[in-house]
């Protein structure tokens, strides 16, 4: 038996501010003053008993959203080296790039 999806309409705020603050909330347990004071700088007022009517309603959602794959560690990753003179004498430098 599948639950029904919730809802994001009749609500003030889009769906991707609503699912960003609860995301915060649950993602880094930030107190829901925070997540508030985090969202006032970008200029989305909101208060922090409104963010925690969103967590209660929404927590589900967040839960079964899928979660992105940490990128591998088989990447392929490239050696620069470069040859440089100081005072006559001959320095190699090498980085890893990405």
């Amino acid at each position: 038996m599948s639950q029904p999806s919730i809802s994001y309409r009749r609500h003030r705020f889009s769906p991707a501010v609503i699912a960003h603050a609860v995301w915060l909330h649950f993602r880094f347990p930030l107190r829901l003053r925070l997540v508030e004071e985090m969202l006032l700088e970008r200029d989305i007022v909101v208060s922090y008993e409104t963010g925690r009517r969103w967590a209660l309603k929404f927590r589900r959602d967040c839960a079964h959203r899928p979660r992105r794959k940490k990128p591998g560690l088989r990447g392929i990753w490239h050696l620069d080296e470069v040859v440089i003179t100081i005072a006559g004498k001959k320095h190699w430098l090498w980085r890893a790039v990405d």
